[in-house]
């Protein structure tokens, strides 16, 4: 019989993210007031809730800025 592994903790920024979000629908009601008192953007607000709502708290997690996959090709130039 196999154990599941349960899922690392959050991370420090995974839990403000969802502390903003549980603010939102416990406390305020109102996005913008909430954004305004964590001093956060709407914009980043409604990231985080579709990661949310699409993935849990699993959603919130730091990711990683870089890109998947590169665009460009480097180019040789030889000297004569």
């Amino acid at each position: 019989m196999s154990k599941s592994n349960p899922a690392p903790p959050l991370d420090r920024e995974a839990r403000r993210r969802l502390s903003v979000i549980r603010h939102v629908e416990e406390v305020s009601g109102n996005v913008a007031i909430s954004c305004r008192y964590f001093g956060i953007s709407r914009q980043a607000y409604y990231t985080w809730y579709r990661r949310y709502q699409a993935e849990g708290v699993e959603g919130l997690r730091t990711r990683s800025k870089a890109p998947k996959t590169v665009s460009y090709v480097v180019r040789r130039t030889s000297r004569l």
